[in-house]
């Protein structure tokens, strides 16, 4: 045999592929970019892990869920600092143009709920798109219209009207009415300075929509670039947050990578993904005449699974060292899944040193309802962008073996969190012109976006202060910040990967269960012929009386046979007979 790295041959299986560490992977770094692009998304990370501090963090499988977090309450905090700083500007124009610069409100409340109504999704159905495409246009027509007039109040072509009647061409009756008994003599004329003072303030504040969208490209080129984002330490995000943010984060890296699971009764397997194919297999243990018997106890049969998945890291001799397969940086352990029903504290998780363990050596043989001992594998594939996870539990109990394998996938990343670096770069490396344009673009609607912003964040703080979260009964995950950034679809070439890491898993822990049936002296050839059955995703038929037909254009029925009859078939006294083009057989 080859030698392979790590030795010459013959020294042992050859050392895995280094690891990334869960907080420099490239799914942390894209869900931490999508945080600062998605204000949905951020304000979930930040409900779910900060807000609701009463529930234990969801398992983080390949990503660190604490770093997430730091750089949502980091965006969150630049958000509102840039909503606080355009929405003065707006006042401050406001005041000093004597209320000239309301006439800019309605245009911006178009052009916001426009966007609120086609929302992100570039398959946006026709209902939405349309309605959409009005808005946005009555907005645009609104701007330019009102520009137009402010222009021409600027350069003096306003003929002495007043302002409550300047604004009155886009402000509904009422509020125009309002403006004017804002004035302070009823009826202000718009002097130059009106005109000019709303124009330095749309410049200045779309100053800062491009200096807002530019910290963000700054961000990606700078603390979350790939050949920076390794350095936990540098990471500025890390050393922000107030104490509860400290404490929380300490919480979440002590709980996200515990092999103890503390889950909510409602979906216990939060956090590992999509369900896929999940099978059940029961088989009765049968004393092989031939061999002696030996106790066959649950341990038994995982210590006799667990060695096989280590063969599955040892590259193929012809590779030479050049085998990068992600099976070579396969996980397995054992993890026990523990309700957290009747925790008076969060704090009180039994996450402290030899905890596990107890409950580990109690609960594989127990068998229990709650508390569940599985053998979890777990390969990382594609930058830890599409995690398979495998939970194998076995149980031994009246004679008969239970198998239950319940396979688990975490999807890619959303493409929109993908994209982050490409839309950094083309704003970093746009020209002036482009910059001034996308600024200006924006700018109009910056009022309405500042306002809600600014609200929204005041609403989570006060729930935050005033909910009552930090002394309420600990509860287990309601959501993962790793589920919520999954995107629906994943590539052929990913679902390939996948199938090939379940089939690899499931053939290693069949054949792990049928050697340890041997070895105990039991007879395998039921579990051989279940096993391919229903692993494979078919359907055994057990004990079947009669005939059964496979195939198309079949036709069975039930007739009484009478001897002589033409079509009887070999057996005369059958009281089936078939008719069709497919195959058939009986039992």
């Amino acid at each position: 045999m080859p030698s392979q790295p790590g030795g010459p041959a013959g020294d042992g299986p050859p050392p895995a592929l280094p690891v990334t560490p869960p907080g420099a992977s490239e799914a942390t770094r894209l869900l931490c970019a999508g945080s600062y692009l998605d204000e949905a998304y951020r304000q979930a990370v930040i409900d779910e892990l900060y807000v609701h501090e009463e529930r234990i963090v969801a398992p983080s499988l390949g990503f660190d869920a604490a770093r997430v977090l730091a750089h949502a309450m980091r965006a969150r905090l630049l958000e509102l600092s840039w909503a606080a700083g355009i929405l003065f500007l707006w006042v401050i124009g406001t005041v000093l143009s004597s209320y000239l610069m309301l006439v800019l409100v309605v245009p911006s409340l178009t052009l916001f709920f426009a966007a609120r109504l086609r929302g992100e999704d570039p398959r946006a159905s026709l209902w939405r798109r349309v309605p959409a495409l009005l808005m946005r246009w009555s907005g645009r027509i609104l701007v330019l219209v009102t520009l137009l007039v402010l222009l021409a109040v600027g350069i003096g072509e306003s003929d002495g009207a007043s302002i409550g009647s300047i604004v009155s061409l886009t402000l509904p009756g009422p509020l125009s009415d309002v403006v004017a008994l804002l004035e302070s003599s009823g009826g202000t004329v718009a002097e130059p300075f009106h005109g000019w003072a709303v124009l330095a303030t749309l410049v200045l504040v779309a100053l800062c929509v491009a200096a807002q969208r530019g910290q963000f490209a700054r961000a990606l080129a700078g603390e979350l670039h790939p050949g920076n984002f390794g350095d936990m330490a540098a990471d500025p995000a890390e050393r922000a947050g107030g104490p509860r943010f400290q404490r929380l984060r300490t919480r979440i890296r002590i709980e996200q990578h515990a092999p103890l699971v503390m889950y909510h009764s409602a979906h216990p397997f939060c956090g590992a993904g999509e369900p896929y194919d999940a099978w059940t297999l029961a088989v009765e243990l049968r004393p092989d005449p031939g061999k002696e018997q030996r106790p066959l106890g649950n341990r038994v049969i995982l210590d006799a699974v667990r060695p096989l998945f280590d063969d599955l890291r040892v590259p193929a001799p012809h590779a030479e060292g050049r085998g990068r397969d992600r099976l070579r940086q396969l996980q397995i352990d054992e993890c026990v899944f523990l309700p957290v029903d009747g925790l008076p504290r969060r704090d009180l998780a039994p996450y402290e040193a030899g905890a596990f363990e107890a409950h580990r050596d109690e609960s594989v043989e127990e068998g229990g309802e709650t508390r569940r001992h599985f053998l979890r594998i777990r390969v990382g594939g594609w930058e830890e962008e599409v995690v398979t996870t495998v939970f194998v539990r076995v149980h031994t109990q009246g004679g008969m073996l239970m198998l239950e394998v319940a396979p688990h996938v975490l999807l890619p990343v959303r493409k929109d969190f993908e994209n982050a670096d490409r839309l950094a770069h083309e704003f970093r490396h746009s020209s002036l012109f482009g910059k001034a344009m996308w600024a200006l673009g924006h700018t109009p609607r910056s009022f309405v976006h500042a306002v809600v912003t600014l609200g929204r964040g005041v609403a989570y703080s006060w729930r935050a202060i005033t909910g009552g979260y930090g002394k309420a009964l600990p509860d287990g995950p309601a959501a993962s910040v790793r589920e919520l950034g999954s995107d629906g679809d994943s590539s052929l070439f990913q679902d390939m990967d996948v199938r090939r890491y379940l089939k690899s898993i499931q053939d290693r822990v069949a054949n792990g269960v049928r050697t340890a049936l041997r070895d105990a002296g039991y007879r395998t050839d039921e579990f051989a012929q279940k096993i391919v059955n229903v692993s494979g995703g078919g359907t055994l038929i057990e004990n079947a009386s009669g005939a059964f037909a496979v195939g198309d254009r079949n036709v069975i029925t039930n007739q009484a046979a009478q001897p002589g009859s033409p079509g009887t078939g070999p057996e005369p006294g059958s009281p089936f007979t078939k008719s069709g083009g497919g195959p058939s057989g009986s039992e």
